[in-house]
């Protein structure tokens, strides 16, 4: 947190321009219905408490004081910006369903030299529609693929086997291994071992610090660093695809399926690589870490997703230790185990809007240019919403009515959302009935906003005899 706290105040003389100029702005909105809050202190606003470091099991002491001072939804100063802030569920959906009307995506320009222009996050209109489109077929192909389920096992296995002479894993970044090493095998065939994937995950651990930073611009910084990273990334995948389109040489993987589409500039080419390789390495290993830290502290949790597991391996021929898709479909509960872990461990935990022109939304206005951020893991502890809605409770989804959020919504929806529960769904599977574990008592899930653990997710693990 400190050094998200220098990033900070490093960042003040760049933003404080933008910042009088949306004090200006505010001002001549006075006639105008605004929500309660306070806009915080001059220059800053309210940043450092917004990105203060808390459990991601709970709303964040900031977002529960405002509330309960201001309501729901209220305004502040953010990220140099005059800012709405809805923790409101229904307010939220309205917000998501009209992106591309009322409020078009705003993420901070200093982005675009991590992403790049043509990321999903930073484009708009019919150009986010058309890249939108490649990976949501890339996800919808590969999640009952019987090539891509083998081979997530195949490495799920193997990874796992490494394991049996440790007494202790620091379990989250083995996982993050396990994503990264999958994506890069089926969007470019390269093979775990090889040196090519040292280099990328060397490049890609600097440039997710940098992504998940303040954009901070000078010598050394996590950002200056993630920039530099993400221009070698290029390179090598701008690389990968010159050599393939030369070689003209079929490997079945995804890079195939994207040089066999016309109309997608290399550019491009290389945001969607990088686009999916982020959303595959991040948000699959930390929904997997996030369920195995649950139901290492739920013991009936643990039997009843065990049980099942159990039951789909005895309905399989003993030789075959590969699931297929079908069995994916029978697997009830881990949807419930699945569900609940997104509610209580909140992945993505708000989205950057802005708002396009003056929205009227019940009796306050939210003005034009404005940003905006729907809190997606409101709606997750909202007590109208959920009954004990601090409780890791997976029979709460027996009835399919719980409310969530985990992913955005509307046009932005996550494409790969159901891809990553496949991934997950299955290495848990295999971990199941191959260990037992106990997580450390002082390991806990922290929003900096992004999820991670404090100690890597530190777990005692003993293989299962009977596996």
């Amino acid at each position: 947190m400190d050094t998200i706290l220098v990033m900070v105040i490093g960042l003040l003389p760049i933003v404080s321009a933008v910042i009088v100029f949306a004090s200006n702005s505010s001002k001549t909105k006075n006639n105008i219905n605004l929500p309660n809050g306070n806009m915080g202190w001059p220059i800053i606003g309210q940043t450092l408490s917004f990105l203060k470091a808390h459990r991601s099991t709970s709303m964040a002491n900031f977002l529960e004081d405002q509330c309960s001072r201001f309501g729901k939804v209220f305004k502040c100063h953010l990220f140099g910006s005059a800012t709405i802030v809805s923790c409101d569920y229904e307010l939220n959906l309205f917000i998501l369903q009209n992106e591309e009307k009322l409020f078009p995506a705003s993420y901070p320009k200093a982005m675009k030299g991590i992403l790049g222009t043509s990321s999903l996050l930073m484009t708009s209109g019919e150009l986010h529609r058309k890249l939108r489109g490649i990976v949501v077929n890339f996800s919808a192909m590969s999640k009952s693929n019987s090539i891509f389920l083998h081979s997530l096992q195949n490495i799920a296995l193997s990874m796992m086997d490494s394991w049996k002479d440790y007494k202790e894993i620091a379990f989250h970044k083995q996982v993050k291994k396990f994503t990264l090493d999958l994506m890069l095998k089926t969007l470019l065939s390269i093979e775990p071992e090889e040196p090519l994937a040292l280099k990328i995950l060397q490049d890609f651990l600097t440039y997710m610090k940098g992504f998940v930073s303040l954009p901070v611009e000078f010598p050394g910084s996590h950002y200056s660093k993630a920039v530099k990273a993400r221009t070698r990334l290029s390179s090598t995948v701008g690389e990968i695809i010159k050599g393939r389109e030369e070689e003209k040489r079929r490997k079945g993987d995804f890079l195939e399926v994207i040089l066999s589409k016309g109309g997608v500039s290399d550019e491009e080419k290389v945001s969607i690589m990088l686009d999916i390789l982020l959303a595959g390495y991040e948000t699959s290993s930390t929904l997997i870490s996030l369920i195995v830290y649950f139901l290492g502290h739920s013991p009936l949790a643990f039997q009843s997703f065990k049980k099942e597991h159990q039951s789909i391996r005895k309905s399989k021929p003993q030789q075959d230790k590969y699931l297929d898709f079908h069995d994916y479909q029978k697997m009830e509960f881990t949807q419930n185990v699945i569900n609940e872990a997104m509610r209580c461990g909140n992945i993505v935990k708000f989205v950057h809007r802005k708002a396009s022109q003056d929205v009227k939304y019940k009796e306050y206005v939210i003005p034009s240019g404005w940003k905006v951020l729907p809190i997606l893991a409101a709606a997750h502890f909202d007590t109208s919403l959920h009954q004990n809605p601090f409780d890791f409770d997976p029979w709460r989804w027996t009835n399919n009515k719980t409310v969530i959020m985990p992913f955005g919504g509307g046009p932005r929806l996550c494409p790969g959302a159901k891809l990553a529960k496949v991934e997950t769904a299955f290495f848990l599977h295999h971990l199941v009935l191959n260990y037992r574990w106990k997580v450390k008592a002082d390991d806990f899930p922290m929003a900096y906003p992004y999820v991670e653990f404090q100690q890597g997710l530190l777990l005692d693990i003993e293989a299962e005899t009977s596996a």
